[in-house]
């Protein structure tokens, strides 16, 4: 899925931290009672809402029922991790053997050898995904 090359603003970003520490689909309602610390006014959320609609961001998850009415939930369409490599590869304009560059700079940071063993399986694992394509 193609996602919005623009920012997040910082409530907008307020939004996504929630829905991903939560683990589960709000309501706006949910995400402004649940939001600590958040610097914007209840009344904003049908904005910041749309606004991460609109960047493909976060996305309709389905309905809950909120006293005599249903309200929508929301999820984020990418998880927090899947979201760190897109700003990477989009802010810094970073292609696939510059990343791999930057992958290679990290693992040289790297002491734990169990973390090592992990990266190396979890590529092995995805070296075998692509050849089964």
């Amino acid at each position: 899925m193609k996602k919005s090359t623009t920012r997040l603003t910082e409530s907008e970003q307020q939004v996504l931290d929630l829905l991903w520490d939560r683990e589960e689909s709000l309501t706006s309602s949910e995400i402004v009672s649940f939001c600590e610390g958040r610097t914007w006014k209840e009344s904003y959320i049908h904005i910041l809402i749309n606004s991460l609609l609109k960047k493909k961001m976060i996305e309709v998850d389905g309905f809950k029922k909120t006293t005599k009415n249903y309200a929508r939930t929301f999820k984020p369409s990418m998880t927090r991790e899947e979201y760190s490599i897109y700003q990477i590869k989009q802010n810094q304009r970073i292609s696939s053997k510059s990343l791999s560059h930057l992958f290679s700079a990290m693992l040289e940071e790297e002491t734990d050898s169990s973390v090592l063993d992990d990266l190396s399986k979890m590529l092995e694992e995805r070296k075998q995904q692509l050849n089964k394509k």
